[in-house]
């Protein structure tokens, strides 16, 4: 029997056609403000998943494909998959990785291929949370393993900041987005397939380069943040990342 999942939604008020979702990432990726990390970031989660050159990675809502681009430089056979073409498009021109346009709710990949998963920030903006949940660990090899970041509803910084000073659920601008705590987007993956192994906290990454330490001093609020991630609790960060094998 399933547990019950509890979770916050935000919709940007939907179309009445299909695709709405998809049209609202093409959106997104045909203006100037495409979703992007710092390259800290993607080095930490390759770190974390700890990636053995020669083996296949899979990133599922890849957006823009840094990481699957990332993965490459240091040898993986990676791959990355989004509903965006326009996304595809410029993920295909910076880097060396296979991508393709598809659906996280249905990948078009045989079952136990890739010996990495990455879901990062995605399943909470899925239609269907549970079904990425199952088609990610469906993909992913017997003794491979998944990293999934997902968002607090209690980040301390984030959530619970807005509602204190603003009376308000923050949003990230994208046409649908989840909040839950660590234990129902745990739940959500268990049930889904996977078993979860380990979970990290996630405010900001320490910067690995100088463009990124630059970047951090020219955003202050973000370099304080960073500043504050060692003293937060896990339960009260802005994000959990996931590290899981399969059941």
């Amino acid at each position: 029997m399933k547990k019950q999942i509890a979770m916050v939604e935000l919709q940007v008020s939907p179309s009445v056609t299909g695709g709405w979702t998809k049209q609202g990432y093409e959106a997104i990726y045909s203006g100037p403000d495409e979703i992007r990390q710092l390259d800290s970031f993607y080095a930490w989660l390759l770190d974390l998943i700890e990636a053995i050159p020669g083996r296949r990675l899979l990133d599922v809502a890849c957006g823009v494909g840094v990481l699957s681009n990332k993965a490459a430089e240091i040898g993986l056979k990676a791959h990355g998959v989004d509903l965006s073409k326009e996304a595809i498009r410029t993920a295909l021109g910076e880097g060396s990785a296979g991508f393709v346009i598809g659906n996280g709710e249905s990948l078009p990949y045989p079952a136990g291929y890739f010996d990495y998963v990455t879901s990062i920030g995605s399943l909470e903006h899925y239609l269907d949370p549970f079904w990425g949940a199952r088609e990610l660990a469906r993909v992913m090899a017997p003794g491979g393993r998944a990293c999934i970041l997902l968002p607090n509803l209690y980040s301390i910084l984030g959530t619970v900041y807005n509602a204190l000073k603003y009376g308000r659920t923050v949003g990230d601008n994208q046409p649908l987005q989840r909040y839950a705590a660590l234990k129902d987007w745990q739940d959500l993956l268990e049930q889904g397939g996977f078993v979860v192994e380990r979970v990290v906290k996630y405010e900001r990454e320490w910067p690995r380069s100088l463009r990124d330490l630059s970047w951090y001093l020219r955003h202050p609020r973000s370099l304080v943040k960073l500043l504050l991630t060692p003293f937060i609790p896990l339960n009260w960060a802005s994000c959990f990342v996931y590290l899981c094998g399969k059941r």
